[in-house]
């Protein structure tokens, strides 16, 4: 089987404030479907601490001291985001199950492909500060491991419903990663818009989709067709990695998106495609957000199955139909880009 899940049954011991989204029954779903994985013959391996080396090459040092410092107290970051006792051992696992992950894909040949299961999500975490939710960057600590590890190209595709603000701002001027992320907008940080493209050297290697909420598969169909698959083939990254969120699902509290449990493992499916292309299948996933149990399960399962090749981009409907929405993230895209992509 090509797909390795690792993840820590310590994710549970994040403990945020009585009502909060990112509670601990996310973690208990995340157990449930990778003891699944594991009764159909998949490999799930135990998270270690990520080291301080790897976090520094995205976060400040006295960022990764004040998280430090919160050990073993209950401590607010910002407005939503918490600690509990354990939160940095907690964050420390997670971070470090995204570099254990590509560690494996790595030196694991072709169609080697890995799914890190963590909590609490790392997207918006920038380099000297928590939000949303979010204290270290697990999918930037691990691009810049790879980095380290003499990866030249490396792609990071984000199609949670939030912009990763904190994996865009970590590259943003940085030509060897291309961070492309499909979000809700306006909405939550409020960074994300088309004419976000990077800075300096980084200039078009930061991939913008902003949609209006109410937006359907349909409407990702057509972005990532006509946008993002055709940036990611010119690109040719030798390692993909996806923050994989779920929140981007109709039922999710959160988001105002329309996607469909099928739409999200499509997506995933376009993008080990482009794996096997590109870059001999190399392609790890890490989750982000994703609030709605019901959802984050299925989403889960399903992306679980297209990683592990049991279910491929054939097994899913094409939707069609785009609303008025996608065409005008379209509109607003493909200018943006057009000086440095063919599309």
């Amino acid at each position: 089987m090509p797909l390795t899940v690792f993840t820590s049954d310590r994710f549970v011991d994040h403990l945020n404030p009585p009502g909060h989204p990112e509670r601990v029954e996310r973690a208990e779903v995340m157990q449930v479907v990778a003891a699944e994985f594991r009764e159909r013959g998949g490999t799930v391996i135990e998270a270690g601490m990520v080291s301080d080396e790897a976090l520094a090459r995205v976060h400040d040092r006295d960022y990764i001291a004040l998280v430090r410092e919160t050990a073993g107290r209950a401590t607010a970051l910002d407005a939503d985001t918490y600690t509990s006792p354990d939160t940095y051992d907690v964050v420390r696992l997670a971070a470090g199950a995204a570099v254990a992950a590509v560690d494996h894909v790595l030196d694991g040949g072709a169609d080697t492909r890995a799914l890190a299961m963590v909590r609490p999500p790392g997207h918006h975490a920038e380099r000297d500060r928590a939000m949303g939710f979010c204290l270290f960057n697990n999918v930037a600590v691990a691009a810049a491991h790879a980095r380290a590890r003499g990866i030249t190209r490396v792609a990071i595709v984000d199609y949670d419903v939030h912009h990763g603000n904190g994996t865009q701002w970590s590259f943003f001027d940085d030509p060897t990663v291309l961070f492309v992320s499909s979000h809700q907008f306006p909405f939550y940080p409020g960074t994300g818009a088309a004419g976000e493209v990077g800075s300096g050297a980084g200039q078009g290697f930061t991939v913008n989709l902003p949609v209006s909420a109410g937006a359907t598969d349909a409407d990702f169909e057509l972005l990532y067709s006509r946008i993002a698959l055709p940036v990611l083939r010119q690109f040719a990254p030798e390692l993909i990695l996806v923050s994989a969120g779920f929140d981007a699902h109709q039922d999710d509290p959160l988001g105002g998106l329309r996607l469909t449990t099928d739409q999200l493992g499509r997506l995933t499916a376009h993008l080990v495609t482009v794996a096997s292309e590109c870059c001999e299948g190399r392609l790890v996933a890490v989750t982000e957000g994703g609030y709605d149990l019901q959802a984050l399960a299925g989403c889960l399962r399903t992306v679980t199955r297209v990683l592990a090749g049991d279910t491929g981009l054939e097994d899913f409907p094409v939707p069609t139909g785009a609303t008025p929405r996608g065409d005008a993230t379209l509109a607003a895209a493909r200018p943006a880009l057009a000086k440095y992509w063919q599309l």
